[in-house]
This record gives C-alpha cells, sequence and structure tokens, in this order.
C-alpha cells in the first residue's frame, strides 16, 4: 500500500491510500462523513476491491490526513475530481466509483457530470436536508460504537459554514454511468426510500440491491462480506 497526497483545484492537500499491482483497471473508494481511509472498515474494503482491481481510497477534506475543513458534500465533488484525475494521468483502461452514504450521493453527481465506466453508490443520500440520522437508534449507536476509533474521530473538522449542495435526485437522470444502487433495510441513517427514489429516476443501466435487516454504508460490508463482495465484483466485471 502506498501513500498519497493529491492537490485538488482549490488547493487542499487529500491523502490517499493506493494499493497498486499493475492493474489495468481502477476502483476509487469515497467513504461517508466520519469515515477514513484508514478505518478498519474501509481497509477491508480496499483490500476486498484489490483482490481484482488497483485501488485509490481516500479521505474527503477534513477528514484523516486530508487537510481543509469538510463541507458536507458542498465542496468534496473537487476532491473526487483529483483522485479520479490522478487516476486518468496513469493511464487506466477502466475507472470505477464506489461511495458509501455522503460518497454514495458524491459519485453519483461526478458520474452526472464526467465519464467513468461504472458506479456503485451505498446508502446514497436523495437530498441531504432528508437525511434521517436517528443517532438514538440501537441501529445507529451500536454500529457506531462497534466500529469506533479513537484517532478517526478526533480527525473529523467541519465547516460549520454552510454551503449550497447539489441534490443527487436532482442529477441522477443524467448519469448514463451503469450503476449499482445497495441499501440496507434498517438504515437508521439514510433511510433506504432515498436509495429506492434515486434507482427509480436513474435512467442508466441499473439494478439495486436491499440487504434485509441491513444498517447503513460499511455496516453492509461488515455483516454481509461474502455477498457484498460478490455482488459488487459481479457488477464491475459485467
Amino acid at each position: 500500500m502506498e501513500e498519497l497526497k493529491i492537490t485538488t483545484d482549490d488547493k487542499v492537500a487529500i491523502a490517499a491510500n493506493g494499493y497498486f499491482s499493475d492493474k489495468e483497471e481502477i476502483v476509487i473508494v469515497a467513504p461517508g462523513w466520519c469515515m477514513t481511509k484508514d478505518s478498519q472498515a474501509f481497509r477491508q474494503i480496499s483490500e476486498m476491491f484489490f483482490s481484482e482491481y488497483d485501488v485509490i481510497c481516500f479521505d474527503f477534506r477534513g477528514h484523516g490526513k486530508s487537510k481543509g475543513l469538510f463541507t458536507f458534500t458542498s465542496k468534496e465533488i473537487k476532491d473526487l475530481e483529483a483522485v479520479v484525475n490522478f487516476a486518468k494521468e496513469k493511464g487506466y483502461s477502466k475507472i470505477y466509483l464506489t461511495g458509501f452514504s455522503l460518497g454514495g450521493g458524491l459519485v453519483l453527481i461526478y458520474a452526472a457530470n464526467h465519464s467513468v465506466d461504472k458506479v456503485i453508490a451505498v446508502s446514497a443520500h436523495s437530498d441531504f436536508n432528508k437525511i434521517e440520522n436517528h443517532m438514538w437508534k440501537k441501529e445507529a449507536w451500536g454500529e457506531t460504537f462497534k466500529k469506533f476509533e479513537l484517532d478517526r474521530f478526533l480527525s473529523i473538522r467541519p465547516d460549520i459554514i454552510p454551503h449550497k449542495k447539489i441534490k443527487p435526485i436532482d442529477i441522477v437522470e443524467k448519469v448514463q454511468t451503469p450503476t449499482l444502487f445497495i441499501a440496507g433495510e434498517k438504515d437508521p441513517t439514510v433511510h433506504p426510500w432515498h436509495t429506492e427514489k434515486l434507482y427509480n429516476k436513474a435512467t442508466c443501466p441499473k439494478e439495486y440491491k436491499l440487504y434485509k435487516n441491513g444498517y447503513h454504508a460499511e455496516d453492509l460490508y461488515l455483516h454481509f462480506k461474502d455477498d457484498f463482495a460478490k455482488r459488487c465484483l459481479e457488477w464491475l466485471k459485467k
């Protein structure tokens, strides 16, 4: 694994982990709010994709080792764009995007305006202002406690100034890239209707998977590792 520094067009240094073995195709993994490339969950997810592809997993601004402040999807599209451009410069024949939670919304926003080869959106929000985030439910705090990592928690730096945000539901029809939508039936943070609404409005080649009794984003991988890995890898091979 190689530690990378990639600079955005607004001069924010983005930290990334590169998993390289001279493969011709690459998966870019975009974590959600309060998750980082070095969290146990995303190291495992990166290794899962690395079984078949080269991988870059990165910290959005205001997270982990990246600089800046997190703007809750307003400016983070610049982070994703910089990482994709880095992959393009390395000459990969195909580039795939996988996003979790807010990262899922961001990969859809990116794909609405740029060409990539496949997208996987996990627990993506349709509208930031409609995210439920029921943190008092055991499905939320219980899973958060299981994944708790003090260094990750202390690395989060949110921007308290409100910024205008693109709603994924407003742009999903523009996505022409084949997209796999994944949701958890009991997601307490981004209820599954978000993903269903995005899936139904999307006009691209698409598939939808709802995990029965599944929770949020990376929890779907952690709870259903074999099926999640099989489904994602098979989607990218289609």
